[in-house]
């Protein structure tokens, strides 16, 4: 095989396949030799339902895998900032650039958008992949060997961390409580710490996840905490405990109680109904985390409280960016939020790890790779198309 490939034909229906190797079109286009693929929530969506808004059917398989990393292959030449055997985190999206959406800086709303294993476009989970020269960051030589393509590959739900942090606004000195203890929820816990928050509460069902939680999100100066909700209350009454947690005697009837800031990462309904109730008057809530697409949402609590509700959709401008900065000063270190490593051929295996929740993050490893490859592998000379 030149291209192998693991495609998505249904749920429960997964393949592995030889596709056209990608050639340069663009002259901005390079072509990654992929390293590793992050599995996530919505890879688990899809193999168990095969898709979210749209469906893989077996006229239209898909190549899975969006949280990636290589090494540069191939570059168009109009690329100067790339060169081959360049080792590369990957944005696996690619916007028009053209629209309304794009040039007001939102290009994370393009209605155009290119984004990997998003039907109909293919993803990371192949030998090969192209992607635009802007797509890709660079890891820098003084990182060194201590930053490997395996941290890489978190850089992506990093990004989306930060997008959510920049989102809701966190501010130095904040208190704010985290909905969900996996990737997307620890990211977020520990980069509201980077921004400033003087109190984080972690709160999830898993007592392992939240176990972790402490050993990575805390530092010196901050107050955190992880609950667990009681299955026999109702979200309002969890959320009741949970700004009971920190309140002290000193505390009047006229001070202000709850959280100034929410972040939900599960879109478990209860969940967001909690966060809502766990918020001080005028906090504020971000949505993070995609489940239910039609949930029960307590909008008087919203109004009468006056909380600020925002959306949160993968990054844009600048989330990358401070993501690479926060992973490669080691302010959050990725490397302890992996947690299994399995190869290529093994995709289906890291799919149901994923699903029953078994450990943070599962990696696949690229088509040839061995475990000993990082940043300064150089890529293979077998393939080296040229502009068409």
């Amino acid at each position: 095989m030149q291209n192998p490939s693991c495609l998505l034909y249904g749920p429960g229906d997964a393949r592995f396949e030889d596709r056209p190797l990608p050639m340069i079109e663009d002259p901005y286009d390079v072509i990654i030799r992929i390293a590793y693929v992050g599995v996530c929530g919505s890879d688990v969506h899809f193999w168990t339902h095969g898709g979210v808004k749209r469906l893989v059917s077996p006229s239209n398989p898909l190549v899975m895998g969006h949280e990636a990393s290589g090494i540069v292959q191939t570059v168009g030449p109009a690329v100067t900032t790339l060169q081959p055997g360049d080792p590369v985190a990957i944005e696996p999206g690619r916007a028009c650039r053209l629209c309304s959406r794009c040039k007001m800086g939102k290009y994370n709303l393009c209605p155009q958008m290119k984004f990997a294993a998003s039907p109909p476009d293919h993803g990371t989970l192949s030998k090969y992949f192209k992607i635009s020269a802007d797509c890709c960051y660079k890891i820098p030589t003084s990182v060194g060997r201590s930053f490997g393509l395996d941290e890489a590959v978190l850089v992506e739900p990093l990004s989306v961390a930060v997008h959510s942090v920049r989102q809701v606004g966190v501010q130095p000195g904040d208190k704010v409580v985290v909905f969900g203890a996996g990737t997307i929820g620890l990211l977020c816990a520990a980069v509201a710490r980077e921004y400033g928050a003087s109190m984080i509460t972690c709160v999830d069902i898993s007592r392992d996840k939240l176990d972790f939680a402490h050993s990575f999100v805390p530092n010196g100066r901050l107050s955190f905490a992880t609950a667990i909700p009681t299955q026999s209350l109702s979200p309002e009454e969890n959320a009741q405990c949970l700004r009971g947690m920190h309140r002290n005697a000193h505390i009047t009837e006229t001070d202000v109680v709850g959280f100034d800031v929410a972040i939900e990462a599960t879109g478990a309904e209860s969940c967001i109904q909690m966060a809502i109730h766990a918020l001080r008057v005028g906090g504020s809530f971000v949505q993070t985390g995609l489940g239910q697409r039609n949930v029960s949402f307590p909008i008087s609590t919203v109004s009468e409280n006056e909380i600020n509700v925002k959306g949160c959709f993968r990054y844009g401008p600048g989330d990358y960016k401070m993501a690479l900065e926060l992973a490669f000063t080691r302010k959050i270190e990725l490397k302890s939020l992996i947690t299994k490593i399995v190869p290529f051929e093994k995709t289906i295996e890291a799919w149901e790890t994923t699903k029953r929740g078994e450990g943070i993050k599962t990696l696949i490893r690229g088509v040839g790779f061995a475990d000993e490859h990082d940043g300064n592998e150089a890529g293979d000379k077998e393939y080296n198309p040229g502009y068409v």
